[in-house]
């Protein structure tokens, strides 16, 4: 029943416009999506929430877009050159590649990429000697490490000089400015920077929808505090991000934070908790909030050599901050929306012969279309008003006008794209100069004021916050 959830939240995207197969005509490219006319606003919408509650509603947090492409030398003071790598295995006989530590689960890792020991690849080929490929059943090569950094060529020869990276995460390029910001914004600990990017990781095994790409954006907040309250801050950002998601609409009851175990630590962090979300796949990953220490700031000052301390002017101290990190990805985050907002309805909620409704029941500030605009029949004069209505309602927000089809079948593909308010033109607004108002979730109708339509929506959004 879990798979079929997630296959008809896959079917529903492509049909509505919300993510497709990048590439298909092609025949797609492993893993990557583009996102359509209606996932794009769902998209932005994700984005601008959490911009406007890290950010815009915050005294202690500036923004920063660095940029992608950066120094090489950033991934060797980072750890990534060197340790961001996953154990994979080959199929002598079908060529197939896997992640190691997914045939056989013998030790944990953290989500994504984690540094490993000899002595941890020593104790995966000893629990692999035994196991064969899952597709063909032929035999497995030796475990090898696979960094999964994308790598180019900076300039027109491609010579080792020249090589750069895909960033592999949008932390680093808040680290390097850190400096460039305090002195621009004189910001006094604590305080934090926020970004919102994409990033690239090669990944083995990538799938399950937009779960795990290869190409994904990340929103990301590095908060700088002095280290003795590090813990403190830690625990706030645990219960600050994991509200996010419940003021957003998300059950309660499909969300919990699992704090990471001792062996499941990346190297930079001495504690951290991922809010993860029961998806239709289990439960995994929606955002990590992690102690990240002091690792990063002096890691870039020893390998650059420039100084990226603090000095507080009130005890005269001068310190390397230590940083509590809540990283969160964006398609993850669209995906457990989706996930969770998704209802069948058997039998329909009106139209007659309807075996199955849908209903996205996202909350109206991330809902891709606020209003669609519906004129009953396509005469009498009812498409004019229409039209003139959604001409005013476009400029303050995203609507919709839809004149095709009957008014239930109407409703029915406003209610699968997630549309709070459909508001119908009739005849009786010809005479009194109402329309109808239905709710997607309740499916109440009420008339109001044609002049008044474009200010109910956006008291509406305003209350619901």
């Amino acid at each position: 029943m879990a798979g079929n959830k997630m296959d008809n939240i896959v079917n529903l995207c492509k049909r509505r416009g919300i993510i497709f197969p990048s590439s298909e005509i092609y025949g797609g490219i492993g893993s990557t999506w583009d996102y359509g006319p209606i996932g794009v606003h769902l998209k932005n919408n994700i984005k601008a929430a959490w911009w406007k509650s890290v950010v815009q509603e915050r005294a202690d947090m500036v923004g920063l877009d660095a940029a992608i492409l950066m120094h090489p030398d950033v991934w060797k003071a980072s750890g990534h050159v060197d340790s961001f790598a996953d154990p994979m295995v080959d199929c002598k006989r079908c060529k197939r590649r896997f992640r190691a530590d997914h045939l056989v689960e013998v030790l944990k890792t953290e989500e994504d990429a984690v540094r490993r020991t000899a002595e941890d690849l020593k104790d995966l080929e000893k629990a692999l000697a035994e196991v064969m490929c899952p597709e063909c059943g032929g035999e497995l090569t030796a475990v090898r490490q696979f960094n999964l950094m994308f790598k180019t060529y900076m300039g027109p020869v491609e010579e080792s000089a020249a090589v750069v990276y895909l960033r592999p995460e949008t932390a680093q390029g808040i680290f390097v400015n850190f400096k460039n910001i305090l002195n621009s914004t004189r910001k006094k600990l604590p305080f934090g920077i926020a970004q919102v990017g994409k990033s690239f990781r090669n990944e083995i095994t990538p799938g399950n929808f937009i779960f795990r790409t290869r190409e994904f954006e990340q929103m990301e907040i590095e908060y700088f505090t002095h280290p003795e309250e590090a813990e403190k801050w830690h625990k706030y950002w645990l219960e600050e991000r994991f509200n996010w998601y419940v003021n957003l609409g998300i059950k309660r009851e499909n969300l919990r934070l699992r704090p990471h175990g001792e062996d499941e630590l990346a190297h930079y962090a001495c504690a951290c908790s991922d809010v993860e979300y029961q998806f239709p796949i289990g439960w995994s990953e929606l955002e990590g909030i992690a102690n990240r220490t002091d690792y990063d700031l002096r890691r870039h000052m020893e390998i650059s050599g420039k100084d990226l301390s603090y000095f507080d002017e009130e005890t005269q101290e001068r310190l390397v901050p230590y940083v509590i990190e809540p990283s969160g990805g964006v398609d993850r985050t669209l995906l457990a929306f989706l996930c969770d907002a998704y209802e069948e309805i058997a039998g329909g909620r009106g139209e007659a012969g309807a075996e199955v409704e849908i209903v996205l029941r996202l909350h109206p500030r991330l809902a891709p279309i606020k209003a669609a605009v519906l004129p009953l029949v396509r005469k009498g004069g009812l498409p004019d008003v229409a039209v003139k209505l959604y001409a005013d309602l476009r400029k303050h927000f995203m609507a919709d006008y839809d004149e095709v089809r009957s008014i239930g079948r109407r409703y029915r593909r406003q209610d699968e794209i997630g549309t709070p308010w459909c508001a119908t033109i009739d005849f009786q607004t010809l005479e009194d100069q109402t329309v109808t108002i239905r709710d997607r979730d309740t499916m109440e109708q009420i008339r109001i004021s044609l002049d008044k339509v474009k200010d109910w929506i956006r008291d509406k959004l305003e209350c619901i916050g």
